[in-house]
């Protein structure tokens, strides 16, 4: 269920934009050299009514992901942390 939840409510709704804008965030938050421009967090997914059951299943796709492409542990760590530093402005419910 949590799947085709985060599926519906999310993926199917990320156009181009939001996926580049992802991406900037991502990097400029670690410090990269891409800006992000968008919207900060919590005004990003204000409305979208993402659960903590979407959220864990957020989170198990990105540990899924990192293991996937074999992250060393201190990186996948860092990711993972930052990602979780997020929560507080994205799960609504």
């Amino acid at each position: 269920m949590a799947e085709s939840c985060f599926s519906s409510k999310v993926f199917n709704s990320i156009l181009k934009r939001e996926i580049q804008l992802l991406i900037d965030f991502l990097c400029h938050s670690a410090g990269g050299p891409l800006l992000y421009t968008g919207r900060d967090m919590k005004t990003s997914h204000k409305g979208m009514r993402i659960t903590e059951e979407d959220w864990a299943a957020l989170m198990l796709h990105l540990n899924a992901t990192l293991d996937h492409f074999q992250v060393p542990a201190a990186e996948k760590d860092a990711v993972v942390g930052f990602v979780q530093s997020t929560k507080g402005d994205v799960v609504e419910a």
